[in-house]
């Protein structure tokens, strides 16, 4: 072989196994060419029975009832509820983050948790080995030495890198399997105060109480079997749970990657083909592929009033944007209406449908929380969740800049080229 041939052959060959990596992959991908979703047999209202039957059948989750809630936006509310909730745990208390980072915050859950383990309740904590790359290794001694389990899922591991690009993307947090906590939030400063400035975030989270909480418990003990080979079980972590007076009904939706389309999917198309007046969409990460930009333009062509938020000026991943932004025009002009979040980064996640029915969660509107990572959402088929969920959407309108056709239409090329770039790399946005 001659040296130039040999100089050539290992990039070949890394090449050919990308490709082939690539190209066994895109089974998991099959609707990345435009096919799209239909909807058979009628659709029905996200405030009825039959559409609980639906996103039951279709996502294997099942339908609880007498459930309280609590909605919490941003960390002056988030954090007091979530140090009280670990503070007041008896007999075991599972967190799960794909985020914790630094600040006085860390320090804090850090030392809640310490707290309850020498107390004598059992703490498992579980933390995405990627996300969690900048924590303080101090906490993680602090955790072991009062007696929390600590595991990290999935970290780096030469023979099996392909899934360092499958996360846990779940947020959880649940107390004596009776209270749980789940949304956007990351345990990190950028969490805390009020969406004050731009070094302090916007997100949404949610408290439970009641059946439902059985469910959170489900994706947290999913995880941390695979990360740990300990099932957990008994009453400590599933007490029986009578229902609450007043509750609607929700669901946990809890969604791994695999072949074929996964539950976030079927999930967020159902609500976004069911909607008959008004769809509101918070996209901390908007990059959707063509099957959810028909999807939502449907929806639009039925006379759905169809608003989308997503991050203005400030985002921690700008090529998610740039991609995002690729599909606008398609959008604007099918009569979807989009909205750039202006004050700091918009982290949250959330859907409401007809003022009916919602979800708040960890899912992203794009292909890495519907393909990729394992993520969990709260549904939730009640009235008043749902008119305090619109009316943050309304304050959140309020500081955001809508994106006009003509205006975006007139925008440089040279912004044309970077979107169209980036649309390439979106199946791992």
């Amino acid at each position: 072989m001659s040296t130039s041939r040999a100089a050539w052959a290992w990039p070949a060959g890394i090449a050919a196994a990308a490709a082939a990596w690539y190209g066994a992959e895109s089974l998991r991908h099959r609707r990345e060419q435009g096919d799209g979703y239909d909807l058979h047999g009628g659709a029905p209202a996200p405030g009825d029975e039959a559409f609980l039957h639906a996103a039951e059948a279709l996502t294997a989750a099942p339908i609880s009832v007498g459930n309280e809630i609590d909605l919490l936006i941003n960390g002056d509310e988030i954090f007091p509820a979530f140090l009280e909730t670990i503070r007041g745990a008896q007999r075991t208390l599972n967190l799960l983050t794909y985020v914790y980072w630094r600040g006085d915050i860390a320090h804090d859950v850090a030392s809640a948790l310490c707290e309850r383990a020498r107390a004598g309740v059992e703490v498992n904590v579980l933390l995405d080995a990627v996300g969690t790359a900048k924590m303080e290794t101090g906490l993680l001694d602090d955790m072991r030495a009062a007696g929390v389990n600590v595991a990290r899922f999935r970290p780096p591991r030469p023979y099996a890198a392909k899934r360092l690009n499958h996360r846990t993307h779940r947020k959880l947090l649940i107390a004596d399997g009776a209270i749980g906590m789940t949304g956007g939030v990351g345990i990190a400063e950028e969490w805390t105060g009020n969406a004050q400035d731009p070094e302090h975030w916007r997100d949404t989270h949610v408290r439970v109480r009641g059946p439902v909480v059985r469910g959170l418990q489900g994706a947290f003990a999913e995880n941390w079997l695979e990360a740990t080979g300990d099932v957990l079980v008994g009453e400590g972590h599933l007490p029986p749970l009578e229902p609450l007076d007043g509750g609607g009904p929700m669901q946990v939706v809890r969604s791994s990657a695999g072949m074929g389309d996964t539950n976030a999917e079927a999930l967020f198309f159902l609500a976004i083909a069911c909607a008959r007046e008004r769809l509101d969409l918070t996209a901390a990460y908007f990059a959707p592929r063509p099957a959810f930009v028909q999807a939502l333009c449907d929806a639009a062509a039925r006379d759905v009033e169809v608003r989308v938020l997503v991050p203005g000026p400030h985002i921690d991943k700008e090529i998610v944007r740039v991609a995002g932004r690729a599909v606008y025009e398609e959008l604007l002009e099918c009569g979807v209406r989009i909205f750039e979040y202006q004050p700091t980064m918009l982290h949250g996640k959330t859907v409401c449908v007809d003022e009916a029915w919602a979800a708040v969660g960890s899912v992203n509107f794009d292909n890495r929380s519907f393909a990729l990572n394992d993520e969990a959402t709260l549904c939730v088929q009640d009235p008043r969740f749902a008119a305090r969920l619109s009316e943050q959407f309304a304050r959140d309108l309020e500081v955001s800049e809508e994106i006009r056709p003509g205006r975006w239409n007139g925008r440089p090329r040279t912004h044309r080229v970077r979107e169209a770039a980036a649309k390439l790399a979106r199946r791992e946005l």
